[in-house]
């Protein structure tokens, strides 16, 4: 056990966040931290991570390791560049390799090197052991698979964004490699790409990490506990999420099977009391007096939350559109030096749910801008179908009102809608009493959404355009959503990069990659299992066109094909085995005549057997990495 909680409480003013909290995290364990919004899960981790100190309770870390915290905000404003502010993680590799070839050139020098010697042996035995050879690939690494190019690695800190900035904050704490990584929503910014690379990379990871994280796709991959904070109160769970959604809705049929069977027992009780006392005997007033004293003894159950009882979204189609919702031809759009896309098309019909999936910064909220005519394409045309009503959804939220307050934003737009009507329909999205007459410039980044689904639901459109409408919404809103689409009878198209959310409401996936769309009819899922294919089958040599083969010769083709690449494949890994082999053996073969005292007093032999070995543990990372893709591919 490498970190442990015990009764931990915390509260501020009359809010309780955590209620005497207890729970563990096991040596390499990955474990995710899940609740509503502002149920305290962010706190916790501060309470972890030091920056708070808890009401009560003990938070005890084994001595001598160390942790790590990824903030969701970072306010960084360093001159130095991405690739050198990550680079700096490793100093002490650096300074290590510093200090090696000052002593290289000190025995080009120097007559008695034997004690510098032994010394520059032991440092480069560490430096070696410690994988000093890799810094500087693997920090290019991370870097790029937390999606910065290599035309960005010398750009300054203080001139990021705050998306990129958190990036460069996860790249730092994954390059320390802290005992206990602490991170608080390390999806976020992060495209589907950077966030498989981040899933491998934790899985990998040979330390304990804490996560909260709303991205339910990427906990089903990571994790193998769930530690839910509920009301304050915390419950562990074994598995990932799906495991731990699974538990948590037969515990809670469970607790309501036993909240209504006592509920029910108690009104029979109290049935009977009432009874025996109307007989209004001595001895049936003293039976009845005995049981009302077993039912005061008796604990009652709280009613047990039913987290979704307070938001229901019903999305209802005002009329139905025709078979034809949307038409789009070579549709266009570049900024200057910076071309998006070319020659889309693309149609969407009926009753249909869109994803628009991609890397950041490739188009796809252009798109959907294009489409709502709220920018212009360079080239192309977009066609409604008959009877058509559009509802849009703004990631950015630019369709409120800042000035306006909650019910000024919905009378405004629906005037007809009475006082009551109004507070009803905010409620439903969990905005009651005075919260109604909050402005909406005060409101957080997730209340804003559920305002704009609000006005979305009053819409009744029967063609749906989502730009990423998860952003912000805690797990059980984004459930709540997803129910909502899937019973939705409209059509719908949304850009999303949430995997889970796609998986549970897409009928097709739309990829926007190279500027150009590729077309999936299915979910995420069944996207992954089709790239997968695609990527397979990618050597296979395409049939000539106008010259279709017969089909038993496009089979007969395509095995020749596939064992051809197979055999290609498999050379190039034998050969890349047999030079790795080769390395090794002269790596051994160096080490063995570093430790012979005619070449370790040698000086300038020494020097240069110690540069060959540097080369060939560079050499050798590149070989191990190229063997993992082959054997991969194969």
């Amino acid at each position: 056990m490498i970190l442990s909680c015990q009764n931990i409480a915390k509260s501020f003013g009359t809010d309780v966040i955590v209620s005497a909290a207890s729970f563990h995290i096991e040596d390499r364990e990955k474990a995710a931290i899940v609740g509503i919004n502002g149920a305290g899960k962010t706190t916790l981790l501060r309470m972890i991570a030091g920056e708070l100190e808890p009401d009560q309770g003990v938070i005890s870390i084994t001595k001598g390791k160390t942790l790590g915290y990824l903030r969701q905000h970072q306010d960084v404003n360093s001159t130095a560049s991405i690739y050198s502010e990550l680079l700096e993680v490793k100093r002490d590799l650096l300074d290590m390799e510093e200090s090696l070839r000052k002593m290289e050139e000190q025995m080009r020098h120097l007559a008695d090197t034997e004690a510098l010697m032994e010394r520059y042996n032991r440092v480069s035995t560490e430096f070696e052991n410690r994988n000093g050879y890799a810094v500087r690939s693997q920090v290019a690494g991370v870097l790029k698979g937390l999606g910065f190019t290599e035309e960005e690695f010398n750009k300054p800190i203080c001139t990021l964004s705050g998306g990129q900035k958190t990036r460069v904050a996860l790249g730092k704490l994954l390059l320390a490699e802290p005992d206990i990584l602490l991170l608080d929503e390390p999806t976020n910014h992060l495209d589907l790409n950077s966030i498989a690379w981040l899933e491998t990379y934790l899985q990998n990871y040979r330390n304990a990490v804490l996560i909260v994280a709303h991205d339910r796709y990427f906990l089903n991959r990571v994790v193998t506990k769930i530690i839910e904070l509920d009301n304050g109160h915390v419950m562990s769970f074994d598995g990932n999420y799906s495991a731990y959604a699974q538990k948590k809705a037969q515990l809670r049929e469970i607790q309501w099977k036993a909240y209504l069977n006592q509920q029910q027992e108690i009104r029979h009780q109290e049935a009977v009391i009432a009874k025996l006392k109307s007989f209004n005997r001595e001895k049936s007033i003293k039976r009845a007096e005995s049981r009302e004293k077993m039912l005061d003894k008796i604990e009652v159950l709280e009613k047990p939350s039913e987290v979704k009882a307070d938001m229901h979204l019903r999305f209802s189609p005002r009329e139905i559109s025709g078979n034809d919702v949307l038409k789009v031809r070579h549709l266009a759009k570049a900024y200057p030096n910076n071309p998006l896309f070319s020659d889309l098309n693309f149609d969407i019909r009926r009753g249909e749910k869109v994803a628009v999936i991609g890397d950041n910064g490739t188009g796809k909220t252009t798109i959907l801008k294009i489409i709502n005519e709220l920018e212009e394409a360079n080239a192309g045309q977009i066609s409604h179908g008959s009877r058509v009503h559009i509802g849009y959804y703004d990631q950015e939220h630019q369709l409120l009102h800042m000035e306006k307050t909650l019910f000024e934003e919905i009378s405004d737009v629906y005037p007809d809608m009475t006082e009551t009507e109004i507070r009803n329909l905010l409620a439903s999205f969990l905005f009651t009493g005075d919260d109604v007459y909050k402005r909406i410039s005060d409101l957080s980044g997730g209340e804003r959404g559920r305002l704009s689904l609000a006005r979305l639901m009053l819409s009744n459109a029967n063609f749906l355009i989502l730009d990423e409408p998860t952003n912000h919404l805690d797990i059980t809103s984004k459930e709540i959503l997803e129910e909502a689409l899937r019973n939705y009878t409209g059509t719908v198209l949304y850009v999303s990069h949430d995997r889970y959310f796609i998986n549970q409401t897409a009928t097709r996936i739309l990829e926007l990659k190279n500027q150009t769309l590729t077309n999936y009819i299915g979910n995420y899922d069944y996207y992954l299992e089709k790239v997968q294919e695609i990527s397979e089958e990618a050597s296979f040599v395409a049939v000539k066109e106008n010259r279709p083969l017969s089909s038993s010769k496009e089979d007969w083709a395509r095995s020749k094909e596939e064992q051809a690449q197979k055999r290609r494949l498999e050379n190039e890994l034998k050969r890349t085995e047999e030079r790795i082999a080769k390395l090794e053996e002269r790596d051994r073969e160096i080490d063995s005549l570093l430790s012979q005292e005619e070449v370790f007093t040698d000086v300038t032999r020494c020097l240069d057997l110690t540069k060959e070995k540097a080369s060939v543990a560079q050499e050798l990372e590149e070989l191990y990495g190229k063997w993992e893709e082959l054997s991969e591919e194969l």
